[in-house]
C-alpha cells in the first residue's frame, strides 16, 4: 500500500515538471527568424504609383552671334549712323547671345581690312557696311568667308553673292505721307529739300515726298514748287546750312526738309520761322534737334527689322539666305518690351503715326489731309497699298545718266516712265530710278 503511495507521488511530481517546462519563458532564439510573406509586385490601390520622368536633355543656349557695323560717318548726331547703332543695340537687348561691334568714319579702302580683322580676332559673323560705296568692297572677301554673312545698303548696284546680302527700307512710304503734311502746310507753295548729291537713292527717296506733296496739292487746289539743290556730301553742316538759307530767303520755301544728315537745316528753319520736316529718326525726341515748333514731324527708321531677318537666316544656319530685302510698313518686328513696330513710320517726340504731328502744327493741317493721311498709312501697313504703284513716274528732265552697269539716259521732260497702276520692280527702284519727278526743280 506504501509502495502505491510512493509511485503515485512519483508520477505526480513527473507531470508537475513537465507542465512548469512548457510555461517557462522562450530562450533567445539561435536560428533565423520566420520566413516573411513575398512582397506585394504593386501598390495597394489607395498609394499612388511612383512614375519616373523621362530623361530630357537640357536646351543648349543660342550660340554667340558677333555682327558687326562698319559705319561711313560718325553715329552720334547722324540720324543714318545714329539710326542704324540704336537698331543693334535693340536687337541685342532682345537677343543676349548677340554681340555688336562697330567702327565709325571707315573708308572704302578700309572696309576689308578692318572686317577680316573683325573675324579673325573677334570671330565676327555678320558684318555690314552702312553705305554702298564703302560696303561693296565686302563682296570681294565674301567668298573667301562662307560662313560669314556680309551686306551692305543698296543706292545704284544690286550685285549679291550667297553670302553677300543687300537691303533697303521702304522709306519712300513714309515720306509720302511726310510730304502730304509738307503740302499741307506751305502757305508760299514752295517746298525746299537740301539734297545730298545725285544718285538712284535720294532719286527714289525724294519722289515719295515730291508724291505726297503734289498729292496734297490736288486735294487743297494748291500749285506747289519743290525746289531741291545739293550739297555734294551726306554730311556737310557748313553747306547744309547755306542751301537751307538760299531756299528760305532767296526762294520763299517755307517747309524744309533734307537727303542729308546733320542738323544745319533744322537750326535754320528755326532761325528762320519755317517749318521742317525730319528723316530717318525722331529727331525730336531723341536727338533733340528743335521742338514741335519747328519740326512739324519726322520718319523714323527702324534698321533692327532688317537686321533681325538677317540674324535669323543666320543663327538657323541658312545657306541660301534673301539676299535682296526691301521691307516696308506691312513688315514688323517685335522688340524686347513687346513693342511691334513697322520698318518705317512717322515720328516726333515720342509720338507715333498722326499722334507725330507737331501740336502746333496740327491745326493748320485741314481735315481732309488729316483724312487721307491715316487711309494711306493703314493702307500701308496692311501691304494694300503704295504711292509708287497708284502713281504715274512722269519725268522732270533731270537726272543722272548712269553708264554701269547698263547705259540709261536721263528721260527727257514729260516722259512716262512709269504708267500708274503698274507696280515697279524692285531692281528698277534702286538701280535704274536716275530723275526727277515732274514738279522737282533742282537748283544749279
Amino acid at each position: 500500500m506504501k509502495q502505491s503511495k510512493f509511485y503515485m507521488v512519483l508520477i505526480a511530481l513527473l507531470l508537475a515538471s513537465m507542465t512548469l517546462t512548457s510555461c517557462a519563458p522562450a530562450a533567445t532564439p539561435t536560428q533565423a527568424p520566420p520566413t516573411q510573406p513575398p512582397a506585394p509586385t504593386q501598390a495597394p490601390a489607395t498609394q499612388a504609383p511612383v512614375v519616373t520622368a523621362p530623361t530630357v536633355a537640357p536646351t543648349a543656349a543660342p550660340a554667340p552671334v558677333v555682327f558687326g557695323i562698319e559705319h561711313f560717318g560718325v553715329i552720334a548726331g547722324s540720324t543714318w549712323g545714329g539710326a542704324q547703332d540704336r537698331a543693334m543695340k535693340r536687337i541685342e537687348a532682345k537677343y543676349p547671345n548677340v554681340k555688336y561691334i562697330y567702327l565709325e568714319n571707315v573708308a572704302p579702302d578700309q572696309t576689308n581690312p578692318f572686317a577680316e580683322d573683325w573675324i579673325a580676332k573677334q570671330n565676327a559673323n555678320i558684318v555690314i557696311g552702312s553705305a554702298e560705296y564703302m560696303g561693296l568692297p565686302l563682296k570681294d572677301i565674301a567668298p573667301k568667308y562662307p560662313n560669314v554673312y556680309f551686306g551692305t545698303v543698296v543706292a545704284s548696284d544690286l550685285t549679291t553673292l550667297p553670302n553677300f546680302i543687300r537691303f533697303f527700307p521702304r522709306q519712300d512710304q513714309a515720306l509720302y505721307l511726310e510730304g502730304l503734311i509738307a503740302g499741307a502746310l506751305t502757305k508760299t507753295n514752295v517746298v525746299g529739300i537740301v539734297s545730298a548729291y545725285p544718285n538712284i537713292q535720294v532719286f527714289h527717296r525724294q519722289a515719295g515726298f515730291v508724291l505726297g506733296v503734289q498729292d496734297a496739292g490736288k486735294l487743297l487746289n494748291k500749285n506747289i514748287t519743290v525746289y531741291t539743290k545739293y550739297v555734294g556730301s551726306w554730311y556737310s553742316p557748313p553747306d547744309e546750312k547755306s542751301i537751307a538759307e538760299t531756299l528760305v530767303d532767296t526762294y520763299k520755301a517755307d517747309v524744309l526738309t533734307v537727303e542729308t544728315d546733320s542738323s544745319a537745316a533744322v537750326d535754320v528753319a528755326k532761325a528762320k520761322g519755317v517749318w521742317f520736316i525730319g528723316k530717318d529718326m525722331d529727331i525730336v525726341g531723341e536727338l533733340h534737334w528743335g521742338d514741335t515748333k519747328t519740326v512739324a514731324v519726322s520718319f523714323d527708321t527702324r534698321w533692327e527689322v532688317i537686321f533681325e531677318k538677317m540674324l535669323k537666316d543666320y543663327m538657323a544656319g541658312n545657306k541660301t539666305p534673301t539676299l535682296v530685302y526691301y521691307p516696308g510698313m506691312e513688315t514688323t518686328m517685335t522688340l524686347a518690351d513687346g513693342t511691334v513696330e513697322p520698318t518705317v513710320d512717322l515720328m516726333n517726340d515720342g509720338k507715333v503715326g498722326l499722334d507725330a504731328i507737331s501740336p502746333t502744327a496740327l491745326p493748320l493741317i485741314p481735315q481732309s489731309i488729316l483724312d487721307l493721311l491715316k487711309q494711306r498709312r493703314d493702307q500701308m501697313m496692311a501691304g494694300t497699298w503704295d504711292p509708287f504703284t497708284d502713281h504715274a513716274f512722269v519725268s522732270a528732265g533731270t537726272g543722272l545718266a548712269l553708264t554701269t552697269p547698263n547705259n540709261i539716259p536721263i528721260p527727257a521732260a514729260g516722259t512716262v516712265v512709269k504708267a500708274a497702276g503698274v507696280v515697279p520692280t524692285v531692281e528698277f527702284l534702286l538701280t535704274q530710278f536716275n530723275f526727277d519727278l515732274q514738279g522737282t526743280t533742282v537748283l544749279k
